[in-house]
C-alpha cells in the first residue's frame, strides 16, 4: 500500500504543478482580422489569357464596369507572371510555372497595363487579388541558377517535381531556407506595396509550411490590410494566415447528391461538419465552377445538370464565400484549354440575373455575410428530410429562411416546428409569404425558396 501511495505521488510530481486558476472561458482560434470589405464580398475568378479575344489586362479592364455593375466585390486573378519554357505543356505553357515573381507575363500585357486594371477595379469598389504560386517554380526560374539550395533535390541532386505529382513542367521549393522564405515574402509585399494588390490567392497553401504564411501575413498587415485565400482545407490556417479556405467538401457533396440522387444528407452532413468543426470566423469558399473543375473535370451546367441553378443559389445563402468563374455568368458551356488561347464566347447567360439577384440578396442581407460577420445556419425539419434541406439564418426579424429540394423528386413539403415562422417575402419574386402554421410548399425536384424576413 505504501508503495502505491509513493507511486501516486510521483507520479503527480511528474504530471507537474497544477494551474492555480485554470482559464476554462472559451477562446476565438482565429486571430486574423478581417478587413471590413471583406464583410459581404463576393469573389470572381479572371483568368486572363481566356477572358476576353485579347486575352489581356487592356482588354479585361474594359469589362470592369459589367462586372462592378453584378456587385462582385474581389477579382481574383490566375498567375500573372512570366511563365516557364523549360518543359512547358501546350504551346503557352501553365501559368503556375513562375519564372519571375516580380515580372508580368509579357503576353498579358505591360506592367503599366496591369497596374491601370487595378487602378481601374480599385476606382469601381472592387478589390484584386493574384493567385501566389509559393510551392514551386518553373525550371527555368533564374533562382534555380542564383539559389539552387532553395530547392528539394532527390538522392542523386537534380531537381524535382513536388512528390507525389505529375507536375512536370515546375521544380519544389525547400521551404527549410530561410533565404527563401525571406525573398518570397519580400516579393508579395512588392506586388502589395509597389501596385496596390488587396491579397493573395495561396495555390497549394498546405504544401507550404504554416508558419510560412503566418509571417507573410503579418508582413503584408503590415503595410495594409490585405485578403488571404488559401487553396486547402485545413482549420489551423485561418488562426493567423487566411481568412477563406477552400470548402472541397461542398462541391464534393453538392456533386455526389446529384450523380447518385441520394438527397440532401451529403449536404445536410457538410453543414452539420462546418457548423461543429470549423471556427465560425472561417470563411470558406465554395463554389460551383473554377479553373481546375472547369479545365479537367467538365463544365459545370453538365456535371450540375437539373440541379445547377439550386446549386448556385445554395452557394450564396448557405453558409460560405461564393465564388463566380471566368465567364460563367455569360452560361460558358465548354471547357475551356489550359495551356492554350482559348478565348470565351461571349453571350447574355440566362443564369446571369439570377447571380445578380444573388450578390444583392447577399450584400443586402447581414445574415448571410462571410465568416465571423454573418450568421449560422439552423436547419428547418420538414416532411420530407432525405430529400429537403431547409434553414434559417440571423435573428428574428432580420431572418433569411431557405428550403432547398436537393433531389430529383418532386415533394410536398411540411414544416414540424416553428423556427422559421414569421413574415417573410419571397426573394426571387417579391410576392410575400406568412408562416404561422399548416403551410406546404409544392417543390419540383431541385426547386428550392429563399424568403428574407419583414418586420
Amino acid at each position: 500500500m505504501m508503495r502505491f501511495a509513493a507511486f501516486l505521488l510521483a507520479s503527480a510530481l511528474a504530471a507537474g504543478p497544477a494551474l492555480a486558476h485554470p482559464d476554462y472561458a472559451p477562446r476565438d482560434v482565429v486571430e486574423v482580422e478581417n478587413a471590413a470589405w471583406t464583410r459581404d464580398a463576393v469573389l470572381y475568378q479572371i483568368n486572363t489569357r481566356q477572358f476576353t479575344r485579347e486575352g489581356t489586362f487592356k482588354a479585361a479592364q474594359k469589362q470592369l464596369p459589367r462586372l462592378a455593375k453584378m456587385g462582385v466585390d474581389i477579382l481574383w486573378l490566375m498567375p500573372i507572371h512570366p511563365i516557364g519554357e523549360a518543359g512547358r505543356k501546350g504551346t503557352l505553357g501553365s501559368p503556375y510555372a513562375v519564372r519571375d515573381y516580380r515580372a508580368v507575363n509579357p503576353e498579358l500585357g505591360t506592367e503599366a497595363e496591369f497596374r491601370a486594371f487595378v487602378d481601374e477595379a480599385h476606382r469601381l469598389r472592387m478589390r484584386v487579388i493574384l493567385d501566389w504560386v509559393a510551392n514551386h517554380s518553373a525550371y527555368d526560374n533564374p533562382l534555380t541558377v542564383s539559389h539552387p539550395e532553395w530547392y528539394t533535390r532527390t538522392p542523386e541532386g537534380a531537381l524535382t517535381s513536388p512528390a507525389g505529382t505529375d507536375w512536370s513542367d515546375v521544380a519544389d521549393f525547400d521551404y527549410s531556407q530561410a533565404g527563401l522564405r525571406r525573398y518570397m515574402t519580400e516579393s508579395l509585399a512588392f506586388w502589395v506595396r509597389e501596385y496596390g494588390i488587396d491579397g493573395y490567392r495561396a495555390d497549394v497553401a498546405g504544401y507550404v509550411p504554416t508558419d510560412f504564411w503566418e509571417t507573410a501575413r503579418a508582413e503584408l498587415n503590415a503595410i495594409r490590410p490585405v485578403f488571404m485565400l488559401a487553396e486547402w482545407e485545413q482549420r489551423d490556417l485561418h488562426a493567423r494566415a487566411f481568412d477563406a479556405t477552400y470548402g472541397w467538401g461542398w462541391k464534393e457533396a453538392m456533386q455526389r447528391l446529384v450523380k447518385d440522387g441520394s438527397g440532401a444528407g451529403a449536404m445536410r452532413g457538410y453543414y452539420a461538419g462546418q457548423s461543429e468543426t470549423w471556427p465560425h470566423a472561417a470563411m470558406r469558399m465554395v463554389y460551383t465552377e473554377n479553373h481546375d473543375q472547369n479545365s479537367w473535370d467538365g463544365v459545370a451546367a453538365q456535371i450540375y445538370g437539373d440541379a445547377y441553378e439550386a446549386a448556385i443559389a445554395l452557394s450564396f445563402v448557405g453558409s460560405g464565400m461564393p465564388l463566380i468563374y471566368n465567364g460563367q455568368e455569360g452560361d460558358n458551356d465548354r471547357q475551356l484549354e489550359f495551356f492554350e488561347r482559348d478565348p470565351i464566347v461571349w453571350k447574355e447567360g440566362r443564369r446571369k440575373p439570377l447571380i445578380e439577384k444573388l450578390i444583392a440578396l447577399k450584400t443586402a442581407q447581414p445574415a448571410l455575410h462571410n465568416g465571423r460577420f454573418g450568421a449560422g445556419m439552423v436547419e428547418v425539419p420538414t416532411s420530407e428530410t432525405a430529400d429537403v434541406y431547409a434553414f434559417t439564418r440571423g435573428e428574428r426579424g432580420a431572418r433569411v429562411f431557405a428550403v432547398f429540394n436537393l433531389s430529383p423528386r418532386a415533394h410536398r413539403v411540411s414544416f414540424r416546428q416553428a423556427r422559421h415562422h414569421g413574415a417573410f417575402v419571397d426573394a426571387m419574386t417579391s410576392e410575400p409569404a406568412a408562416f404561422t402554421g399548416g403551410e406546404t410548399l409544392d417543390l419540383p425536384a431541385w426547386g428550392y425558396r429563399i424568403y428574407t424576413e419583414t418586420k
